[in-house]
């Protein structure tokens, strides 16, 4: 592994090369993401698309758990680890039985509410999907933490040229939407296969046994991380699925539409920042939690680049809102540039407010981090309740404006009053 002094001495250059080095894992991801949105808005009926982000918040839904929760965790905890160590093997083992956990309460939760109305057949194959491509997100921890990043960006390609494939073919072969979106899942899902690969040629699964006791105190480490993770799913992606249902029955799937095209837009930046962020930034922050000093250090040098070159690129983003719009999803969708600029906004304070909510995460400073999140979610539901009746649709594009520019200026205040912490 890398050495932590790099970073202190140049944080902007690590960072910088880090980036770039998953420039082919974060285009193939961004590109697949596009291609998916734009079949859905061309050639799925109205409200197709708003369907596809509803489809995908479930799958988050199910998934955040494992992946903002356990595989956070394992990240920071294996990092340091000799693969095959006595202690590396008891962290996998925590991470195995914890991803099991959640996926089976996952399971008792879709099939007691039935939120996607379909039947139990159905049910059963997008679960093995969420636990393929669970195990799948396991795996790629995995090879993070060991610093095997060009295996991890091979299979986020794999991943995202599997499920625009599968989206493709279904989509255009005329099949029902309940079967586009259950390929495009399980397509993901196959990705398990390559991984176990990678993992297993690198020497990072060796002397594993089934049988071998769990060890208490990584399942209570581990549990940390987890707890962090249910707070962004009842206070982030809940809130996402139960406001998109909301706006669906108000305004009329065709309505909804325009404003999910503005969402899902967000959504692919959103996913190319996040991607950059969890296989870069995270892991040298974790590796760094010990050093309270350079980890500020560094956090302020990323903070410094980003800030401008957000700014400019979502900039540019609104310049070309009139042909970008059409280009990525379907002419009929270009209204929804009215929607864009708050969008926009909050976006620019969202993707910045993250660099510090990932110091609470690399910290595991659960309580922080679940206030931060209840905090937000709870300014974010009065907004809506301010604004739908008053501004009607573009109320929640300004409510998410307004909510992450007060998450920002809070973690900025929060960061300057404990600048002399360490």
């Amino acid at each position: 592994m890398p050495t932590t002094t790099s970073p202190t001495k140049s944080p902007i250059r690590h960072f910088v090369r880090g980036s770039l080095g998953t420039g082919v894992a974060v285009m193939a991801r961004a590109a697949g993401s596009l291609i998916v949105n734009k079949l859905f808005a061309t050639y799925a009926p109205a409200g197709g698309l708003t369907l596809l982000a509803q489809f995908q918040n479930l799958m988050a839904m199910l998934t955040t758990l494992p992946y903002d929760g356990v595989q956070v965790g394992l990240v920071k905890y294996l990092a340091p680890l000799r693969p095959g160590s006595p202690r590396y093997r008891a962290w996998l083992g925590a991470a195995t039985v914890l991803n099991a956990a959640a996926l089976l309460a996952g399971a008792a939760v879709l099939a007691a509410r039935g939120l996607l109305g379909w039947g139990w057949g159905s049910l059963a194959v997008f679960m093995l999907g969420i636990a393929l491509i669970t195990g799948q997100a396991m795996l790629g921890s995995v090879l993070l933490a060991a610093g095997k990043l060009r295996a991890y960006i091979g299979l986020t390609v794999a991943l995202a040229v599997l499920g625009t494939a599968a989206t493709a073919a279904t989509l255009l072969g005329g099949w029902p939407l309940r079967v586009v979106l259950l390929a495009y899942l399980v397509a993901q899902g196959l990705t398990l296969l390559p991984a176990l690969g990678l993992a297993t040629r690198a020497g990072l699964l060796r002397h594993l046994w089934p049988a071998a006791p769990v060890s208490r105190l990584a399942l209570r480490r581990l549990s940390q991380f987890l707890l962090m993770a249910v707070s962004t799913l009842l206070f982030g992606k809940a809130v996402d699925y139960v406001l998109r249902d909301y706006l669906l029955a108000t305004f009329g799937p065709a309505r909804t539409d325009l404003w999910q095209a503005v969402a899902k837009l967000s959504d692919n930046y959103t996913m190319v920042f996040g991607a950059v962020m969890s296989s870069v930034f995270y892991p040298r922050l974790a590796a760094l939690a010990g050093q309270p000093l350079a980890a500020r250090r560094y956090l302020r040098g990323v903070l410094g680049l980003l800030a401008p070159v957000l700014a400019v690129g979502l900039g540019l983003i609104f310049v070309c809102r009139d042909w970008l719009l059409p280009l990525l999803f379907a002419p009929r969708l270009l209204g929804a540039r009215e929607f864009l600029a708050p969008q926009l906004l909050g976006d620019w304070a969202k993707l910045l407010s993250w660099l510090f909510i990932f110091q609470l995460t690399a910290r595991a400073r659960t309580g922080p981090y679940v206030a931060v999140q209840a905090g937000s979610a709870a300014v974010f539901a009065a907004l809506l309740v301010l604004l739908l009746p008053r501004l009607g649709l573009a109320g929640a594009v300004w409510a998410h404006a307004v909510r992450y520019g007060v998450l920002l200026l809070v973690c900025g205040i929060w960061h300057l009053r404990t600048k002399h912490e360490g």
